[in-house]
Parts: structure tokens; sequence; C-alpha cells
């Protein structure tokens, strides 16, 4: 018995060794570079439970301190110290402490936050080849950049934010081949940007405010995954900097720009954040800014922008933060900017007609814009004494031919006095001359809404009617798509394969081309996912006295047919239930846009099932909207022959524009929820007591048989509980009598999504029919996505 208890006490020492052994093995030689590394850090707090016991590897992490491992190997290290931690002892070496971090070769991610480092950054941080993520904000690292760090070729993200480096940033720093953000916040740096910056496809962030930096930005607008700029603090300037439109955030404030605000910056449609305070920014400010779909912030206050401002300009509903003082702004402050109590709006120093806060007069403002030359400039050029002498004598020349023909103008004025002959037409065109010269004035400012590479259009444009002439065959009927109340419409092939339509609209009234500019920048801005967005126009005009007698609006082609088609057509089949979701969320969307992204917003669109098309990817498009253009041109006739189902709030006239379209919305998702079309008022109604609130919850409280029996039959086995009670009870609210208690377009785009949402996850964990692969209905290479 002794000698089997010697063999245990045996036994179990061998294992206390074992175990002994391992754990100085798992202590070597990373666990000694951790000690290590907090042994130069001057032992803080933070790092307090580190001991020769402890498994890194497996320590539970917090916000401040964090060690992740792979297959052993310690792949990411986090220390993040407290705000304004002192600089380290004296004895503190940063090319010691990079040789102890350069023995950790497998760290992908190295964040050093507030930890009192200080000096140069060594070269030798090459030697983390495979570093992908380095942070060292909040210390006092000086110097400049290393030009060992270009070896990184791994680097995805690089923030020194906070420090003290100083210098040109190096060229190479552009080189980056997968860098996706670079910060430089509030260091020393100096220069221009490399032009290498423009290399940078796939850069997401760029920020380096609060430096020295100054001249021109290179041309960002290669960087098409570009979201945030922020360049605030420095002396970048004078003209505006080239960029892509898919930003999210940009922050020029601080700087010296004084150019005008590019017109392409009204189709930044994903903008949140916009500071272009303390420039000198001149000419008009875009009031289109206020009601970019996204943004929630927008700050020009300390420039030199110009305009008048309307009562009836729209905001966007998520803007919470709005600055306008200290420019030459006129006019009436927009109401959208008082009517919320969450929303701040600070408008002090314009020339606005308001006694809110502190105004100039009209004249300080008109005097400061002449001051600082925003007036049209036109451009000098050298001219001899001969030139000067023979434009002095067409002058007088042309003086005493111009009084000639002003003498016979008043004597003939005078012979049609005598016979009654009415004057409207010399009138009307006055005021039309009148009207439209302030467009043409800021001709150099007005958004021109082009180049909407998300799209995938063409930029905008002014065709030639040979041009159109030559994509219709010369207009053959082989063109001709078909004629309504708004003029006739054609199919057209341009030079470069793509197909358009081109509506021709003839004109009633003698009117030139200047009195339609203000229609044609509004035209210009119908660009959009979920639009059939305008491509251009074509004035043709009489000979004898230059009048429009024709305009050629020219648009996207779509030729896969209406929504209609397929939902209750015979010649396809129909759209599941998922893809009937994905376009109702695409024409709220479209609606949405139309009301509030453009402005003037577009309202009361009379929109009918017929109307939406669906692209070869089946996406869904409007096609028809209410442009002033075409109910100026009809002289109020109505759109089209076959009206849908009149909105009962039409009847009496009261300010619910925007719940027109809702209501039109309704009975499109009633369709698209039943799938049998409704032509008149009382097959809505009819149909629509199919699915009564109280009717509804008498449903949702049966089996999913019954419930389903409402649905079209085609959808029925494939859509979810969720998806359809949600779909069923958005439709019954558009459909309310009263306006004011239909929901708002962004209501019904929120509940669509959410049914998109419960739809896909059903979807997914039933196995249902719709999660096979391909639909019958869907491309090879869709995928429905609700973004």
């Amino acid at each position: 018995m002794a000698k089997g208890f010697k063999h245990q006490a045996f036994l179990v020492l061998a294992i206390i060794l074992l175990l002994i052994n391992q754990s100085e093995q798992l202590e070597s030689p990373q666990a000694r570079t951790l000690l290590r590394v907090r042994s130069l850090l001057n032992y803080p707090d933070i790092l307090s439970g580190w001991n020769s016991t402890i498994d890194f590897c497996n320590t539970e992490p917090t916000s401040q301190v964090t060690v992740v491992c792979y297959e052993g190997s310690i792949t990411q290290l986090h220390i993040i110290g407290s705000k304004g931690t002192p600089l380290l002892p004296k004895n503190f070496s940063m090319d010691s402490f990079v040789k102890a971090l350069v023995k950790l070769p497998e760290l992908k991610v190295l964040t050093l936050v507030s930890l009192g480092l200080w000096g140069p950054l060594p070269g030798k941080i090459l030697h983390l080849s495979s570093l992908e993520i380095l942070n060292m904000t909040s210390n006092s690292l000086y110097g400049t950049i290393p030009d060992e760090l270009s070896s990184i070729t791994s680097l995805q993200t690089l923030i020194l934010d906070d420090n003290m480096f100083s210098g040109r940033l190096p060229e190479w720093l552009g080189l980056f081949p997968v860098l996706t953000v670079l910060s430089l916040r509030k260091n020393l740096f100096n220069g221009s940007l490399p032009e290498s910056f423009t290399s940078l496809e796939n850069l997401r962030v760029l920020a380096l405010s609060h430096n020295h930096f100054y001249g021109e930005v290179p041309d960002l607008s290669r960087l098409t995954n570009l979201q945030e700029l922020d360049l605030e603090d420095n002396a970048f300037g004078p003209r505006f900097p080239q960029l892509g439109n898919k930003l999210v955030r940009l922050v020029l404030g601080k700087n010296r720009f004084r150019s005008g605000i590019p017109s392409e910056l009204s189709s930044y449609y994903q903008l949140e954040w916009l500071d272009l305070s303390f420039n000198r920014f001149v000419g008009p400010f875009p009031p289109s800014l206020l009601s970019l779909p996204s943004i929630t912030y927008l700050n020009i206050a300390d420039n030199k922008l110009t305009g008048m401002l309307f009562e009836n300009t729209s905001c966007n509903v998520e803007l919470e933060f709005a600055d306008l003082s200290s420019n030459l702004l006129t006019g009436h402050l927009p109401t959208c900017l008082l009517d919320s109590k969450d929303r701040v709006s600070l408008y002090a120093r314009n020339c606005l007609a308001t006694e809110n806060e502190n105004q100039h007069p009209f004249s300080f403002c008109h005097n400061e814009a002449l001051a600082v030359g925003i007036l049209p400039r036109h451009k000098k050029s050298k001219t001899s004494k001969v030139a000067l002498a023979m434009a002095i004598t067409g002058g007088i020349v042309g003086g005493i031919v111009l009084l000639g023909l002003i003498f016979m103008f008043v004597r003939r004025s005078n012979a049609d006095k005598t016979i009654n002959k009415p004057t409207t037409r010399v009138i009307a065109e006055k005021a039309t001359t009148v009207y439209s010269s302030k467009f043409l004035s800021d001709a150099r400012y007005i958004s021109q809404t082009t180049k909407l590479g998300a799209l995938g259009l063409p930029a905008y444009r002014t065709f030639s009617l040979e041009e159109l002439e030559v994509a219709t065959n010369n207009f053959h009927t082989t063109a001709f798509m078909g004629e309504g109340s708004l003029g006739q419409m054609y199919r057209g092939r341009l030079k470069d394969g793509s197909f358009v339509a081109i509506r021709c609209l003839k004109m009633k009234k003698s009117r030139s081309t200047q009195s339609f500019m203000h229609h044609v920048e509004l035209i210009s801005k119908l660009r959009h996912r979920h639009l059939v967005s305008a491509l251009g126009h074509c004035f043709e005009c009489y000979l004898d006295d230059s009048s429009v007698s024709r305009i050629f609006l020219i648009f996207e082609y779509v030729p896969n047919g209406t929504l209609r088609s397929w939902i209750s057509g015979r010649d396809r089949c129909s759209l599941t239930w998922a893809q009937r979701i994905s376009s109702a969320i695409g024409i709220a969307k479209g609606i949405q846009f139309l009301h509030t992204g453009i402005v003037p917003g577009v309202y009361s669109n009379h929109l009918k099932i017929t109307d939406i098309l669906m692209d070869q990817n089946l996406v869904a498009k409007i096609s028809s909207y209410n442009l002033p253009l075409l109910a100026e041109i009809a002289g109020k006739v109505g759109h089209g022959t076959s009206a849908p189902p009149k909105d009962p709030s039409t009847s009496a006239r009261v300010t619910y524009d925007d719940k027109v379209d809702v209501y039109d919305f309704g009975v499109i998702l009633l369709e698209m929820i039943l799938g049998r079309p409704s032509k008149s008022r009382n097959q809505v109604q009819v149909l629509k007591n199919q699915i009564q609130p109280e009717q509804l919850e008498a449903i949702m409280a049966t089996d999913d048989a019954t419930r389903r029996r409402v649905a079209d039959p085609t959808v029925r086995a494939s859509c979810s509980d969720q998806s359809l009670k949600t779909m069923m009870e958005i439709c019954v609210r558009c459909l309310v009598k009263d306006p004011a208690e239909r929901p708002s377009i962004e209501d019904v785009l929120w509940n669509l999504q959410f049914a998109a949402q419960v739809q896909d996850a059903w979807r997914v964990d039933s196995h249902s029919s719709e999660g096979s692969p391909i639909s019958p209905c869907e491309p090879q290479h869709l995928r429905v996505a609700f973004r």
C-alpha cells in the first residue's frame, strides 16, 4: 500500500511539473513580450491584471484592454488609456517600445490610444508586416511619418489623430492598395496633398482636419467609395474640390474656399452632414440642399452666399441643424426651418424679411454682392485700336438703327391703339423675359443635376433635333409608341446604341426658349433609381421669330412592361410576394423623392399602376409626374383617358397634395395584394371592404389559410403572416377618406421595409418555395434586396 501511495504521489508531481512546463512555454515568447510592453508603459493601472501566470489568449476583453489570438498567435492588441494621460518618463524610448512590439509578427490590429507615448515613430515598425489597422491616437508622437511604413501593403486603416506629426505627407501614402481609412486630424502637417491620393479607390474616410495644409485639393472624383471627407481648419482653396457623389459626411469649414457651390452637390442623395462654414463661398445658395433626402446637419455660416429664399421651400424631415447666418441671403425664411421644436435653425446677419433675429437691410446684401463680384462677369479680351474704333463706329450706327426701329414701333403702336388691337402678346413676352432672366443670370450656379453615376445614366444634356431625327429614323411610324393629350411618344436609338423614350410636345402659344428655362431646371432634376429618369431636352424653333414650336423631352427607355402586367397580366408569370414588396418599396421611394428630393417638390402625380414600369432587373420606376410644363402646355387637360380611381379628398381643395399621392399609392398597393385590377372608385371601395381593419383583425386571429384567402392566389402560399398583415394595414391607412388621417410617405416606406424584413426572415426560416435559389420571374443575377 505504501508503494501504491508513493506511485500516486510521483504521478501527481509529474503532472504538476508538466503543467508548469506548459505554462512556461505559454509565457514564452508572446507573454514575455506583453509583460515587456507593460514595463515600458510604466506599469499603467489598466494593465495591473497582467502577470506571468495569466493566459493572455483567454483573458476577458474590456473597453480599455483587449488581446485577441488566432491559433495560438496574438493578432490583435488594444490598449486604451484615459484622456489626458501624462507623458511617459524621460527614460522612455519609443524605439525600444516598437522593438518589443515587433516580436508579435502575426499582429494585424494595433490600437495604442492615450498612453503618453512620445518621440518619433521608428522605421522598424515595418517588421509588423501583417498589420492591417494601426491606431495611435492621442499621444505625443512627432516628426514625419517614416518611409518604412510604406512597405506594409496590407494596411487598411491608419489613424494618427491628435499627435504632433509634422512635414509634408509623402507621395507613397496614396499608394496603399487596400487603404480604407486615413485619419490624421489634429497634427502639424503642412503643404499640399499628394496627387497620389487620386488613386486611393478603396478609401472610405479621409480626415485631415486641424492641420496646416494648403492649396488645391486633388481631384477625388475617382474615389467612388469615399463616404467621409473632413478638411476642416486648414487653408485649402480656392476652388471647391471635385468629389464623388456617395459622400455621407463632408466638412470643408474654416478654409479659404472662395468659389461657388457646384450644382452637383444637390445630387448627393446620401449626404447627411455638410459643413461649408467660415469660408468665402460666393454665388447663389442652392435651397435644394435643405431637402436632400439624407441631410441632418447643414452649416453654411460666414460666407458670401446670395439668393432669395421662399417660405414654401421644403426641408428634409430629418434635418436637425441648419445654420445660414452671416451670408447675403434675401427673401423670406422657409417655414420648414421653424416648424419643429427639435430643429436648431440659425439665420442672423442676412437680409431676410424677418424680425426674429438681427438682419441687415436689403441694400447691404445687394452692395456686398456687387463688391465680391457675384454678378456674371464678362470675359475681357485685348482689343486693338482699329477694333476699338470699329466697335465705336458700329455702336453709333447701331444706335441710329435702334432709334429708327423705336420710332417705327411707336408709330405702329399708336396705329394699333386706334383700332383697339390687344397688346397682351407684348406684355406676356415682357413678363416672360423678366421671369426667365433670373434663371439665366444664375445659369452658372443653378442645379443641373447631372452626372448621377450611381444610376448608371449619362449626364443630362441638350439634344439636337438632327440627333433625334436620326434616332427615330425621322420620326418614322415604326418608332411611334402612342399619343395622348400630352403629346406623342417615340422610341429612339442613339448613336451609342442606347434606347430612349422621346415625348414630343407641340406649343399652342408663341414663346421663347428663355421662358422654359425654369421648367428645364426642374425636369433635369428628375433622376432617381425609381423614376423613369430625364436624360435631356430639345427645342425646335420657328425661323421667323425664334419662338418654340415643339419641345422634345428625352427619358430613359424602360421596355419590360408595366407593373400591372407583372401582377395580373396573362402574358408573363406573376411577381412573387417578396418582389411585390420590393416593387412597393421602390414606388414609395420614388414618391418620396418627388416630394422632398427636388425643389420645388412634385405633388398630385395622378399615379396609376399602369404608370409603373419595370426594368430588366424588375426595378419599379414611376413614369408619370405632374410636371408644371405639361399642365401648362395641355391647358389643364387631364392626364390621359383612363383616369385612376379619384381621391375623395380632391373634391374639396385643401393643401394635402402629398396625401393625394399616398391615396394613389394605396390603390396600387391594393391591386398588388389582391391581384385584381381596380378601374373605378367603386371597385376600390368593394376591394377595400375586404380588408377593413375590423375584418383584418378577425382574419389575423384565424389560421394561415384563412388569413391568406384574401390575397392573390398566386402568392398565398409564399407570404408570411406578419408581412401580409403589415401590407394590408398600410394599404387601408393609405385609402382613408380623410387625407389628414393618411400616413406620410416616410411612414409608408418604413412599414414596407419592415414587411420586407419579416418576409425575408420568414422565407429563410421556413424554407418556403420563395426560398428557392431563383424565382421564375427573377433575373438570374438578381436577388431581391431591400435597400
